[in-house]
């Protein structure tokens, strides 16, 4: 919708291992925690739920199929709440799946953004090769022959 030669400049998280993910996602500060479990505070505040906070923690987990850190907010004992005057019951264990955040290979990030219409024209990481950023530009609409 930029028109053709726009310019895109975009940050992407890359690939890495499963424990790195997870303790930057489940950081020991408890700062991704707090940030998580403030969904049930909202809910509690704007629509009048009766979720008690203390009976969830947080959790990352890394999907490997899906290539994504999944956040999740995990029941620690069973518990009953309402929201908007509507009940809901979860068994210990059972958890509200909050976020994903994706990571991508250096192909699927190339794939990923052509799929969108835009070309990579230039990519820069950092020394690791952790992260990147790339910048694209509008591909001109392309018909069938």
């Amino acid at each position: 919708s930029l028109g053709e030669g726009a310019m895109l400049l975009i940050g992407m998280d890359r690939i890495k291992d499963a424990a790195v993910l997870e303790a930057a996602y489940d950081d020991a500060q408890g700062v991704t925690a707090a940030f998580n479990l403030n969904l049930l505070e909202r809910i509690n505040r704007e629509l009048d739920g009766t979720i008690p906070l203390d009976a969830f923690r947080h959790r990352a987990i890394w999907n490997d199929d899906r290539a994504r850190i999944e956040m999740h907010l995990e029941a620690i004992r069973d518990v009953a709440f309402t929201i908007e005057r509507r009940p809901f019951d979860m068994a210990a264990g059972e958890t509200i799946h909050t976020e994903n955040s994706h990571k991508y290979g250096p192909r699927d990030a190339r794939i990923l953004l052509r799929a969108g219409g835009w070309t990579p024209v230039a990519e820069w990481t950092d020394p690791d090769g952790l992260f990147a950023v790339i910048l694209a530009e509008a591909q001109p609409a392309r018909h069938a022959p």
